[in-house]
């Protein structure tokens, strides 16, 4: 499959092609069962509690905190605020307080046990929550006093995390700011004092994750532009302060998952380690693709090296996905898991910085909380403990099919224009079963898409290919290899490799974040 790439919408002007998205929309969630609407009497309790929150008595609103989000979004779950402590840092990281709201057992509760995650695609979500609260009366949106779970992260000169405390407390964040406001602001050097240490402090956490042995695969964003009767797709880089402000809701979850493995109680979001046969797979892709690999170099730096930029690292790249599939839910109370860490994170973690859009965060974060104050656990946390891994798998399904449906639309839309057009791909994925059968990116337009061609493909190899058809109705595409354009690459077969099918489910450079549309 493609390389689970976040796939946004930067702009949809009205026209011919935009009606064709909205439509295309409708059809994947009437095929998945997913809609945006919520049950009357969901959205009845939803606004209920949305006007009468649960408040606690803590008040921080004089914490000068701000939001880093993707443009025009409104299911806010973070506001951070950073300020020096010594040759350190005191991070202060509110994350939106769903329990203030949602009463266990009632009809908003129950319906997002049903649906397990918000969906995105296109210009248009599938929330976990009524929009009354995931996007206004829960949402740390600016101006607003809000209810929050408020971590207080200590962190020393090299940016390790010291010592943690969370609590519910009342906080209110002055500025909502996008990805490319907030670089803006850091490279003019305008920026307030809490994005100007989070410029030091990302690069610090990025340092210590290297040290410990953590991995991040740089898979760009693809964005959409549909206007008037065209659409276009484009590989979008991430900007530096996007890792920075993740880093930070790594640090909260490694903190979040001390303080359960602590309390032997809790959630934890896990991976297991790599198959020794999987990385000496790809130490032979990489021998194929051209690029070369010390050895001695562990796959975690060695992927630091990769600059997705370049067609052959980045098939290197989609090849290194691999290593990180299997990811899941484990949840504990009284013993201590048998595997607990994040092979991919190298340490202990766990979900809890995004309430609003994934379900098991509210339940993790309410046992830290608990475990902060030195009280039981609450007896409707544990009682739903056993069954959030399942949940949270069944949604996972679901929000992959979702997400590789938008995808298929929006390059059978890209291309439905363009049948019988040749375009210069790179293969960066070959069928172990099926050496005629591949993965593709083409550069020009960004597309990602299968080959089933009448000679054995190579990894890596620069191919040309011509769309034989294009159905934004069906999402479906048709690509036929032009004979003798085949140049480079070489055959890395399972059957040579000694390489293993790979498991289910995806941990990616977005662990920290769900995907947002």
């Amino acid at each position: 499959m493609p390389s689970s790439r976040v796939v946004r919408v930067r702009s949809v002007h009205e026209g011919v092609a935009a009606a064709s998205l909205r439509s295309g929309i409708e059809g994947i969630r009437a095929e998945l069962g997913v809609t945006p609407e919520f049950p009357g009497d969901v959205e009845a309790t939803a606004r209920e509690s949305a006007a009468a929150p649960v408040l606690p008595e803590l008040d921080r609103t004089d914490l000068p905190m701000l939001t880093i989000d993707p443009p025009g979004a409104r299911d806010l779950d973070q506001a951070l605020h950073i300020a020096r402590d010594g040759d350190g840092y005191v991070v202060h990281y509110a994350i939106a307080d769903v329990a203030a709201f949602v009463r266990p057992g009632d009809p908003v509760d129950l319906e997002a046990r049903r649906r397990g995650e918000t969906l995105y695609g296109a210009d248009a979500a599938v929330p976990l929550h009524p929009r009354v609260l995931s996007e206004d009366a829960a949402s740390l949106l600016p101006d607003r006093v809000r209810p929050a779970l408020l971590w207080r992260i200590e962190v020393d000169a090299e940016g390790e995390g010291t010592a943690v405390l969370v609590e519910r407390a009342l906080v209110r964040s002055r500025a909502q700011l996008s990805y490319a406001e907030a670089q803006e602001q850091i490279d003019a050097g305008t920026a307030p004092e809490s994005l100007r240490l989070l410029a030091e402090l990302g690069p610090l956490r990025l340092a210590r994750e290297a040290a410990r042995g953590g991995v991040s695969l740089p898979l760009p964003d693809q964005e959409i532009t549909v206007d008037g009767e065209h659409w276009r797709l484009t590989f979008r880089r991430r900007l530096p302060v996007e890792e920075w402000n993740a880093q930070l809701s790594l640090l909260t979850g490694y903190a979040a998952a001390t303080l359960m493995l602590h309390a032997q109680v809790g959630l934890l979001r896990t991976l297991p380690p790599a198959d020794p046969r999987d990385v000496q797979r790809l130490h032979r892709t990489a021998h194929a693709l051209g690029i070369h690999w010390p050895a001695e170099l562990l796959y975690p730096d060695f992927i630091r090296t990769l600059d997705p930029a370049r067609p052959h690292h980045a098939a290197m790249v989609v090849a290194c996905t691999r290593l990180l599939r299997g990811s899941g839910y484990t949840a504990f109370d009284g013993e201590l898991p048998e595997q607990a860490q994040h092979a991919a994170l190298a340490s202990e973690y766990a979900h809890v910085t995004a309430p609003l859009r994934r379900l098991g965060d509210r339940f993790a974060g309410e046992v830290c909380v608990a475990v902060c104050a030195g009280r039981p656990v609450p007896e409707w946390v544990r009682e739903a403990l056993p069954s959030l891994p399942g949940l949270m798998r069944d949604s996972a399904r679901v929000a992959g099919a979702h997400e590789r449906a938008v995808l298929e639309l929006a390059e059978a839309g890209i291309l439905h224009e363009r049948v019988g057009e040749e375009f210069a791909a790179v293969v960066v994925d070959v069928d172990d079963d099926n050496p005629r059968r591949g993965e593709i990116t083409i550069e020009d337009p960004a597309v990602e898409a299968t080959l089933r061609a009448d000679e054995d493909l190579s990894l890596g190899a620069e191919v040309r290919v011509r769309l034989v058809s294009a159905s934004v109705e069906e999402r479906r595409i048709e690509l036929a290899l032009v004979p003798g354009t085949a140049t480079g690459g070489a055959r890395v077969g399972s059957a040579q490799q000694g390489g293993q099918p790979a498991s289910t489910g995806s941990a990616s450079h977005g662990e920290e974040h769900p995907p947002r549309g």
